[in-house]
């Protein structure tokens, strides 16, 4: 039975506010670690793994948005970040005196994220005309052009040597950027993509969507447009890729096209796959995988005496073992586990009845 035929009863649902009682106690204990795990990490974790790790899981909860509640597997997903992090580049200060505008924060933010939303926006308009591998293709072509677009315009985005000393503002005396500040800062714009992903998706407008991505024909029968829901998606979804762009430019203090190049696009997909792209929480684990492989993987081939140049290699590995064992992701594969647990558990108490 498709969630189209809930949806009446599932929409009722959703008008049920979830109380603190409901909350899991793992989820609470994760919290109170996150909360407290300044105490006993060092900058480099805070500002290079953690930071990082926040930044690409809200590319990749975008990308998890769009795949999971609604069929359509984007490529595009660090464009739109990417394109947020320009618009902080140009239209406010960098070391870019003749390209730069110096615009004050609390104007290039919106704009930033209202840009990234239109192109997002007239992209997806485009890509949900078609379905499945053309769907793929058509966002990833729209990354490639834009990508080679930014490479060569010198005029806005200054071409291949992009914009350097891009950094956050100095609000209530922070610095933003130093590692306790910048760790904080990603972990709460973190926590409020996921609650709101996981608001939107117990929503009428979460349920449609998901109603769409199960059975659009019958969507349509029952009076939904099937075609404003995805872009509407899409559209929903540069949200958190745009955070996640603009605090990855804070971060690297910098941007240029090689940040959003084919090789970026496919480590959000590689990202939002490994973690799982059926929940929300999906998309951090694979993020956080990502980036222990990232940091510490050349260290590990040169400990055994293999170039470190190689370090896509062991990620390369790594993603295929999870696609090939759990398709569904870690996630996938925790899931299989407890469902192994209770299998025995419960064959044990009935033989002991």
């Amino acid at each position: 039975m498709s969630i189209a035929d809930n949806l009446p009863r599932l929409a009722s649902r959703a008008d049920q506010r979830i109380g603190l009682d409901r909350i899991p106690v793992a989820w609470w204990i994760a919290a109170i670690v996150l909360l407290f795990l300044p105490v006993v990490a060092s900058d480099f974790w805070l500002f290079q793994v953690m930071g990082w790790t926040f930044i690409l899981g809200m590319i990749g909860l975008s990308l998890m948005f769009l795949a999971g509640y609604g069929g359509m597997v984007s490529l595009l997903q660090m464009s739109i970040a990417g394109t947020a992090g320009y618009m902080v580049a140009i239209l406010g200060p960098s070391g870019v005196l003749t390209v730069s505008l110096g615009l004050s924060w609390w104007i290039v933010l919106p704009a930033a994220f209202l840009i990234a939303a239109l192109f997002a926006t007239v992209s997806g308009a485009l890509a949900v005309r078609t379905e499945g591998i053309y769907t793929i293709m058509i966002t990833l072509a729209i990354a490639a052009a834009f990508f080679y677009f930014t490479r060569q315009n010198y005029s806005v985005f200054n071409g291949y040597s992009g914009f350097n000393l891009v950094l956050p503002p100095q609000l209530f005396g922070v610095n933003w950027r130093d590692p306790l500040p910048f760790y904080y800062l990603t972990l709460g714009c973190a926590a409020l993509c996921y609650g709101a992903v996981v608001y939107v998706a117990r929503s009428p407008f979460g349920l449609a969507l998901q109603g769409v991505r199960d059975n659009p024909r019958r969507m349509a029968a029952l009076g939904f447009n099937v075609t404003a829901h995805r872009v509407a998606a899409y559209a929903l979804a540069s949200v958190f890729a745009s955070m996640g762009g603009i605090l990855l430019v804070w971060q690297n203090a910098q941007i240029a096209p090689g940040t959003i190049g084919i090789s970026a696009a496919i480590d959000i997909l590689v990202v939002a796959v490994v973690g799982g792209l059926r929940r929300p929480l999906g998309p951090f684990i694979g993020a956080f995988i990502y980036v222990l492989l990232q940091v510490f993987s050349s260290d590990i081939l040169g400990f055994f005496g293999f170039s470190a140049d190689r370090f896509k290699l062991i990620i390369g590995i790594g993603f295929l073992a999870v696609v090939l064992f759990s398709p569904d992701g870690v996630l996938g594969l925790w899931d299989r586990w407890r469902a192994q647990v209770a299998a025995r558990d419960a064959a044990a108490t009935g033989d002991g009845a």
